[in-house]
Parts: C-alpha cells; structure tokens; sequence
C-alpha cells in the first residue's frame, strides 16, 4: 500500500508538451500538466494508443481513412472523472458528447486522413470521427453533430 501512493501522485502529472499545444483538456479531470488542465501537443497525441477508421462520411466523397487517438484511451489517459465531453472547435463551435461513446462506438480523434496530417484549412489539425458505416445508427444527424473538426478543447462534465 505505502508503494501506491507515490505512483498515484506520479501518474497524476502528465508530461508537458514539446511542441505547439494543440489540444486542451479540463474540468473534471485527474491527471494535468498545468493549473487544471492537460496540454496536449501532436507528439503527445501520437504517443497515446492510435486507431484507424475507414468509412464513408457526409464532408467527403467515397470512403476515407482517418487515424487518431482512442477517445476512450485520451480519457483514460487525464482520468477523465465525468459523463459527456463538451467539445470546442477553434470557431468556438460547441457540441456536447456523452464519453460513454467514445467505448461503445470505437471513437477516435484523428489527426490524419489518408496518411496525411489534416490541416487547419481542411479539418484539421483533431477531428472526431465515428466508424459511421458499422452501424446504421451512426450515419444519423445526431452522431454527425458529435462529430466535431478543428476540435480545439474537451472540458469534461
């Protein structure tokens, strides 16, 4: 038990970023890098455990391959300690997303398509996608909507 105790104040600091941050996570979190919140640059990102959806979407024609982080596993990872993700574009767009999705659905923030990372002009740089074409469900308004681009911010709740 003594030995537990100093693993849980480590794991409670995440590293901070290198690079430019282009992901911020708050609110009802466990583990940050900073007053609240966790810092997330690309490198980071990356360095989480990574899934590949390829589906076919209303913003693209034919079928695309997306790659990302595990929603599930970005969660796990600042011990995320809530029921929904409200989700901040960089236009200030807001959508709210219940984390339970992010498990039941295999959901992954990407930040490439096609191999290629995904530009502020086109999407990017973190777009969250659904393996729409698994479930009929999915390729719904609802799922769309969750379905945020040039993400900016998780705050959860």
């Amino acid at each position: 038990m003594l030995l537990a105790a100093p693993v849980l104040a480590q794991d409670a600091t995440l590293p901070n970023p290198e690079g430019d941050v282009i992901l911020t996570i708050d609110g009802k979190v466990g583990a940050t890098n900073g007053e609240g919140v966790a810092d997330f640059d690309l490198a980071m990102l990356e360095n989480l455990k990574s899934g590949k959806i390829t589906t076919t979407t209303p913003w693209f024609n034919g079928p695309v391959e997306f790659e990302g982080v595990l929603l599930a596993d970005l969660m796990e990872s600042v011990k995320a300690d809530g029921q929904e993700v409200v989700v901040t574009a960089l236009n200030d767009y807001q959508a709210p997303v219940p984390i339970a999705d992010f498990a039941q659905y295999g959901a992954i923030l990407a930040y490439k398509r096609d191999g290629n990372y995904m530009p502020v002009s086109d999407k990017g740089p973190l777009f969250i996608i659904y393996p729409y074409d698994s479930d009929v469900e999915l390729s719904t308004q609802k799922f769309y909507s969750r379905s945020v681009w040039q993400v900016r911010r998780l705050t959860v709740r």
